[in-house]
């Protein structure tokens, strides 16, 4: 959904409820998991340090549970307090050559792993209602010998309606955001 001016909640509100029966745009629902990524996609990978130790870990789960990650100037999660759960969907409002965009996500798994590297996060689907088309995934690890934090955005996607057209600047804003999203994810673990 595009828009000139920034859309209401009520809007937002009506947009998310629109998305309930949504499926998702994509046919490789869950391929984030997988070591090989699926054909015909873009793949994005990127990857921060945290820190060190286990409460650094913790403070990084909680910055995932409360969507931190999406915390910068021109874009907003609707709504950050949308529990992070299978099938919970949310709506990424972006503010971008002078207008906005509504695009709506939907988790698609959470991951919990233990042992040598632990893991915390999910992976959330585009819906038919987004420019972008495949899923993205937020995991923060702790590798165990040594003791070091990072946090990894995997992604793999292609343009769909208007960002076919505009594809050169929708890949600007990806890689913005996976900058923007790793910086987020370092002020929270520090702040916490």
């Amino acid at each position: 959904m595009l828009s000139l001016s920034k859309p209401s909640p009520d809007i937002i509100h009506a947009f998310l409820v629109a998305q309930k029966d949504q499926q998702f745009s994509y046919d490789p629902v869950g391929a984030s998991r997988a070591t090989a990524p699926p054909d015909g996609y873009v793949i994005d990978h990127n990857r921060v340090q945290l820190g060190v130790g286990s409460a650094v870990f913790e403070r990084a789960k909680d910055a995932i549970r409360q969507w931190k990650m999406f915390e910068m100037s021109w874009l907003e999660l609707c709504w950050p307090n949308v529990p992070i759960v299978a099938g919970s969907t949310v709506a990424v409002e972006v503010h971008h050559l002078g207008f906005w965009s509504l695009n709506a996500c939907r988790i698609v798994y959470m991951i919990e792993e233990h042992g040598a590297i632990e893991k915390y996060g999910f992976a959330y689907g585009t819906l038919f209602d987004h420019s972008e088309m495949g899923e993205e995934r937020f995991t923060v690890e702790f590798h165990t010998n040594g003791e070091t934090v990072w946090y990894d955005i995997y992604a793999f996607s292609r343009p769909r309606r208007l960002a076919r057209v505009t594809y050169p600047f929708a890949r600007a804003l990806q890689k913005r955001f996976a900058s923007d999203s790793k910086r987020a994810m370092q002020r929270a673990v520090e702040q916490a």
